[in-house]
């Protein structure tokens, strides 16, 4: 479906703004309830569990969920975007708590949304939709693996000798040297969790099984006072409140030490969110605001920093929830986000027995969802170049960095839209109406005229092909006519190419016109060096009634 483009006045107003115009009454605001109850469920264990496998201390991911969810519903451009922390980060987030502490991290986090929102201000937020489909694939699947491989520990309940390396080739060795310590408690938890989330999701989508699996799991271990790690025994519990606002610790060392991981925050955010926006509007036919979304997350992100949260982004499982569940707009999200201060402020005591097996259940039913398979096989059955994209930004992430692996799927991807691009450029030449067969290279010298039709993009890439071409064509008539009505581009390469033909044309003898020439084409070619008192035509009819 085709969108009119958003008026410049509104691109950075907040959706809230425009769902209030449109007249906000009590049957809406009842959707909205229902619709941020529901996703606060599955807000819930995902929170808990996404701060676990980052390093931070699991009421982070609460606050993260609480502050960040709450602001990007209430300045975000999209009506039903659903902000919190994203599994997504977890390798990021982890990496950077490991190289900076938690007060890094914190900084991390403020300058990412300062970032976000400068990008936002300078409407950038369209930029993002040119990152290529096996890009997006190609990382989530990564992180997925990662992420996977990260849980193994607390779901086998494994006893390492030393702290579990971050690498992921040095991860596996000690992995595998620890598996003779696997827990049958924690084994058969994480399995039993998992297993849990399966069925649900075959047998009753509907049912919050993520907060069910956790919530049996939890209430197993009270009951029969199992000796498994939980929430309780590893980190204390989970403070009943939210800690008081302060700025991070911010000094020109520790920007300097923190610049690159903000910068792969920002970079990450981005992309997540204006792709869960995306998501929302292919299933409600609304069309968000990717510059004030990006102003929504920037903001976002300082306020959880302030909190004491880490990296939010917007979440396209909890935002499709939120669409399915019937939401309106966005106090939906405002309404998931404070229902989660409600269970902090009450029952935060209650999440000190969940064992950390089952929320490494929740994470490996997570991870396994990111690795698209249906996706990667269509590509392997009808595309094999982005194919090849997808696999080396997986493997990039893996083995590497999520920043470089999208930088070189970029570039990747870059390079097989323009080999494609050349591909179905060309050059047609006709000598008459009637002979249109022949090859260009094998026509006679015995014509008055011959029109060279050039089709497609017309740029470096395509430049040395069609050059090719045109010099190889042996007829050298009194009146050479270049139709460019087929040719939509036209870079400074395929200008200066182009003008030298001619010249070397004029050179020979020959008269040139240029038929049906684009404005900023005609203007590109005279700066290559086109003729000034080359002579031009709005069609080839024209062309050859001129008759050079």
């Amino acid at each position: 479906m085709m969108h009119k483009p958003v008026p410049l006045h509104l691109q950075f107003t907040p959706k809230i703004l425009s769902v209030l115009s449109e007249g906000y009454g009590p049957r809406k605001f009842k959707a909205d309830l229902v619709a941020g109850l529901t996703v606060a469920v599955v807000a819930l264990p995902l929170s808990l569990a996404i701060a676990i496998a980052s390093g931070v201390p699991p009421d982070r991911g609460l606050v993260t969920a609480i502050v960040g969810g709450f602001l990007v519903s209430l300045l975000g451009g999209s009506r039903f975007q659903i902000g919190g922390p994203a599994g997504a980060f977890i390798v990021l987030v982890a990496a950077t708590v490991q190289r900076h502490g938690l007060d890094g991290l914190m900084l991390a986090t403020f300058l990412s949304g300062l970032f976000l929102a400068a990008a936002g201000a300078l409407r950038l937020g369209g930029f993002v939709k040119f990152i290529p489909y096996p890009v997006t694939v190609g990382f989530t699947a990564g992180i997925g693996i990662i992420i996977l491989v990260s849980q193994l520990k607390p779901f086998l309940g494994l006893t390492l000798d030393g702290p579990e390396p971050g690498p992921f080739l040095e991860k596996l060795p000690v992995l595998w040297a620890a598996l003779p310590t696997v827990s049958p408690l924690d084994l058969v938890l994480g399995l039993g969790t998992f297993g849990f989330i399966l069925l649900q999701r075959r047998w009753a989508p509907r049912v919050p099984g993520m907060l069910l699996a956790i919530a049996l799991a939890g209430l197993t271990v009270w009951l029969l006072k199992l000796p498994v790690p939980t929430i309780g025994s590893a980190y204390g519990g989970i403070a009943a409140g939210l800690p008081a606002p302060a700025l991070p610790d911010i000094s020109l060392a520790k920007v300097r030490a923190v610049l690159p991981d903000a910068l792969a925050f920002t970079l990450l955010g981005a992309i997540e969110s204006l792709l869960s926006a995306v998501v929302a509007d292919s299933m409600t036919g609304r069309r968000h605001r990717s510059n004030a979304e990006l102003i929504g997350q920037g903001i976002a992100n300082m306020g959880s920093a302030c909190f004491g949260g880490f990296c939010v982004t917007g979440t396209i499982a909890r935002t499709a929830t939120n669409v399915r569940a019937g939401a309106h707009g966005p106090f939906a999200g405002m309404i998931h986000a404070l229902t989660l201060l409600a269970f902090v402020l009450l029952l935060a005591p209650l999440a000190s027995a969940i064992p950390l097996a089952a929320l490494a259940g929740v994470l490996v039913s997570v991870a396994l969802h990111m690795i698209d398979l249906k996706a990667i096989l269509a590509l392997a059955r009808s595309a094999r170049a982005e194919l090849v994209v997808l696999l080396a930004t997986l493997i990039t992430t893996v083995l590497r960095d999520l920043t470089e692996a999208i930088i070189l799927g970029l570039a990747l991807g870059a390079l097989v839209f323009l080999h494609r691009m050349a591909q179905i450029s060309g050059v047609d030449a006709m000598l008459d109406e009637t002979d249109t067969d022949a090859r260009p290279e094998d026509r006679g010298d015995s014509r008055e005229t011959v029109v060279l039709r050039l089709t497609g993009a017309y740029f470096f890439g395509s430049a040395p092909v069609i050059e090719s071409v045109l010099d190889r064509i042996a007829a050298r008539p009194r009146h050479l006519i270049l139709d460019l009505a087929d040719v939509p581009l036209l870079d400074m390469t395929g200008a200066h190419s182009l003008a030298g033909f001619i010249r070397k044309a004029r050179e020979g003898g020959m008269a040139v016109t240029l038929a049906a020439p684009r404005a900023q084409h005609l203007d590109m070619l005279r700066a290559a060096g086109l003729p000034a008192d080359t002579a031009t035509a709005p069609d080839v009819g024209a062309a050859r009634r001129g008759g050079g």
